[in-house]
């Protein structure tokens, strides 16, 4: 098409933009004063103010507009379907305290409920608390989930709550600087590409963030403390997971299940209660730069996972450093570099910071009191002494695992802030 066609078209989407600007109004809303009438009155563009105090919900915002509160407004449902539905296009929800959610799972009933037909929600600077889910972007793609406080039911029992922000199909979607606590999952996603979670901080929930088949993704600077699980990410591929810290979460730091292609780098995981790292049938994988302390098992590594690169990673002071049953051979070092180990008594006599000797962080007699926990009794015996004696002077013994053949002599620097 000719230029002069695009540049009249350029201009026209302007001026209508402008217009609609101009055009917009403003509707201050008191408490007592029905909301869902306003809603329907407004045009495309109008903003809504809810003045301070409390107002009745619920209302669908079915039109293109702004739902603004003043300090100190709250938008209560009435204990049954979502609080606030968004059904139409670029919808700013912003500055609002919402509660009063149902309870139906299936219904996903939530304080804001974006719908498919609802791309570019602005959801920004509210106070959720006491909903079954706090934001939920069904389908809602390129929406932004920023600045938000959710705090979940306590009332219910976990499997029953529902999750601060479940994201199903919203691909382009952001949740950047939320603070979640109490409920299911502090992040559910489902069925997605292209999304980002970022510089958010979780606590009291089953799973920090719970990925399921969403790729080409980011997960960035985001803090859990106190979770059963930091980050479980499951069968997804071609992630970006980096500069995340998980300090004292229950069972795992992270977990990646079936996660390939990915980058894990630069994360920090301080004081799980089970293991810093569970890696299962997880391929093609780099897990770099990380930082793993104070776990009864440091890494956890299974069901086949290959062609992972394993290097500039620190253990420190793990009570195991590694769990890995298998006849095949990995060596957790590239390009002449390997990882720290805490528990290793190297020495570098040619001062090149990397230990003169590989490191085995297993032995048979692992090998045997994984695949027969009642065998933990004879751990003093003087048969396992002597089992331990003679692997020690005849390599030949080690059965197949991991074996860091360039190890560091220092740690690299902790990554991630933990203060916070």
């Amino acid at each position: 098409m000719p230029r002069r066609y695009h540049l009249a078209r350029l201009v026209i989407t302007v001026c209508t933009m402008a217009s609609a600007q101009v055009l917009a109004a403003e509707h201050r809303v008191t408490p007592g004063t029905p909301l869902q009438p306003v809603v329907e009155a407004a045009a495309p563009g109008d903003i809504i103010r809810l003045a301070p105090g409390r107002h009745a919900g619920p209302v669908v915002i079915d039109r293109t507009l702004s739902l603004i509160g003043e300090p100190g407004a709250v938008l209560a449902g009435p204990g049954a379907g979502s609080v606030i539905t968004i059904t139409a296009p670029d919808v700013r929800v912003h500055e609002l305290e919402v509660t009063g959610s149902g309870v139906d799972l299936a219904a996903m009933d939530s304080a804001i409920l974006v719908q498919e037909s609802a791309p570019r929600a602005d959801v920004r600077k509210n106070h959720l608390v006491d909903n079954l889910f706090g934001v939920y972007l069904h389908g809602a793609g390129g929406s932004i989930v920023q600045g938000n406080v959710i705090t979940g039911r306590r009332d219910l029992r976990m499997a029953e709550a529902g999750n601060g922000v479940s994201i199903w199909n919203a691909p382009g979607a952001e949740v950047i600087g939320n603070t979640v606590s109490h409920g299911r999952d502090g992040i559910y996603v489902r069925v997605s590409r292209q999304n980002t979670f970022e510089d958010n901080t979780f606590s009291d929930l089953r799973f920090a963030i719970h990925y399921m088949y969403t790729h080409d993704s980011r997960i960035v600077g985001n803090r859990s403390r106190g979770n059963h699980v930091g980050w479980a990410i499951m069968f997804s591929e071609r992630l970006e997971i980096r500069g995340n810290v998980s300090v004292n979460d229950r069972d795992h730091g992270l977990m990646l299940n079936a996660t390939n292609g990915s980058q894990v780098i630069g994360n920090t995981v301080l004081g799980g209660g089970e293991k810093c790292v569970f890696v299962y049938n997880a391929n093609a994988n780099r897990i770099v730069e990380n930082w793993f302390e104070g776990c009864p098992i440091g890494i956890h590594f299974t069901a086949g996972s290959e062609g992972n690169t394993m290097a500039g990673n620190a253990f420190v002071a793990n009570r195991m450093q590694v769990k890995y049953v298998g006849t095949r051979y990995l060596d957790w070092a590239s390009e002449g570099r390997g990882n720290y180990w805490s528990d290793n008594p190297a020495y570098d006599l040619d001062g090149d910071g990397i230990a003169d000797r590989p490191y085995r962080p297993n032995d048979v007699m692992d090998e045997i009191l994984w695949t027969l926990p009642q065998a933990k009794v004879l751990t003093s015996s003087p048969a396992v002494q002597m089992v331990r004696w003679a692997q020690a002077r005849f390599p030949a013994l080690y059965p197949g695992g991991v074996v860091d053949s360039a190890p560091l002599m220092r740690p690299p620097r902790m990554p991630g802030d933990v203060s916070r």
